[in-house]
């Protein structure tokens, strides 16, 4: 599985990376955690508001940090 962080560093971006860093220890699951903070790479994934997460391919989260049970259930799908 691979989970894209994106967002340029700021404080939300920062705890999103966190909560999804945790979720993933949690759940035990095999995942690569990349922070991507590219404006123009964060733009090809059509996102305009960070914080967002993508998690093998899909974008699933935008312009607000996830709760620790949102990230879970990405990962069990």
């Amino acid at each position: 599985m691979e989970i894209k962080v994106l967002g340029p560093g700021c404080p939300k971006c920062s705890q999103t990376e966190k909560i999804v860093k945790e979720a993933v220890a949690e759940a035990g699951v095999d995942a690569q955690i990349e922070k991507v903070t590219d404006t123009m790479e964060i733009a090809g994934y059509g996102v305009f508001g960070t914080p967002a997460v993508v998690v093998d391919g899909e974008v699933r989260c935008v312009g607000k940090v996830p709760t620790m049970n949102e990230v879970k259930s990405w990962l069990a799908n």
